[in-house]
Order: structure tokens, then sequence, then C-alpha cells
């Protein structure tokens, strides 16, 4: 399906967007909450971790595309300011972080669209740093599928089945 973005810059974000919206859940189909804080004894972030993390990128990025969205995951405190993982915390279950993220994702998919060229090359600021919003919505997008591809993984690893996507 084609989507009209306002900017053309933007024009490839929403089907990647889609397909990482559906990926997410398929991969966090079936695992057990046990299972999502497994780390196999390794340093590695494990899955509750990773799928919280990627609810809070969206929520922050819709926030850092209008101002005026304010939409917060439940676990925010968990994952705000880019706290990494915490060990030996209980974080919330999956399917909590699937429900964030089935709320927070149309609200996003809309500002996605709709960004102009003006807001997209407004800079974010981050401590240290300073970048156009535009760069941080490319990142944000290659990170959502590295760390889906992460969570896919994870499923091997843990004796689950692999990940569907359809």
């Amino acid at each position: 399906m084609d989507v009209k973005t306002k900017s053309i810059r933007m024009a490839t974000i929403p089907a990647l967007y889609d397909m990482q919206t559906k990926f997410f859940i398929s991969a966090l189909e079936g695992i057990s909450d046990k299972d999502a804080h497994s780390r196999l004894e390794t340093k590695a972030n494990h899955i509750a971790w990773l799928a919280g993390s990627l609810v809070q990128q969206r929520c922050e990025l819709a926030c850092d595309i209008d101002k005026s969205t304010s939409y917060k995951q439940q676990a925010d405190q968990l994952f705000k300011d880019n706290q990494g993982i915490k060990d030996g915390l209980q974080y919330p279950s999956l399917e909590q972080f699937k429900n964030d993220w089935q709320e927070i994702s149309p609200i996003l998919r809309e500002l996605l669209i709709k960004a102009t060229d003006e807001q997209l090359d407004k800079n974010i600021e981050m401590p240290g740093m300073q970048f156009p919003l535009f760069d941080m919505i490319t990142f944000v997008t290659y990170r959502e599928a590295n760390c889906i591809g992460q969570i896919a993984l994870w499923r091997r690893l843990l004796g689950y089945e692999a990940m569907k996507y359809m």
C-alpha cells in the first residue's frame, strides 16, 4: 500500500515502520515472561529490556516530532533517559509492552506521515549532541530492525520456533 507522506524524504519510512510494527508482535509471540528475562549467563540485553526499550523509543520519537504528544509507556520510569538494563530487576510483562506498542504505533505512524521538511530539519537536542529530526527517525528505524532481530535470535537460543514474518 502506497502512503503519501508530506515530505519526500519520508517516502520509504512508513513501509518499514509498518513491517516492524507487525514484526515486533510476531517476535514476542509465545515467549514466557520468565524466558523474556533470561540472559543465558551473558551480559546481553534480555527480551524484556529490548521490548521495553523499543516501546520507549517510539514514545520518545512521537514527542520529538510533536511536542504536544505526551504519551508514555507504563514502564517509562525504567527506560526514560536511555537507561540501560538493570540486573536483577523484574521488568513488566511482554503483554504490557505489546499493549503499549499497539497504543503508540498508530499515533507515531500518523506523525511520521505528516512530518514536514521544516520539522525534519529541526535539531533534536541530546546531552552532548544535536542532530536533525530526520536523522533521528532514520536511526530509530534502523535500531528497531536491529532489536527485533535480536529478539528473533533470542527466540531460537531459548528453544522457541523461529519468528513468523507473515
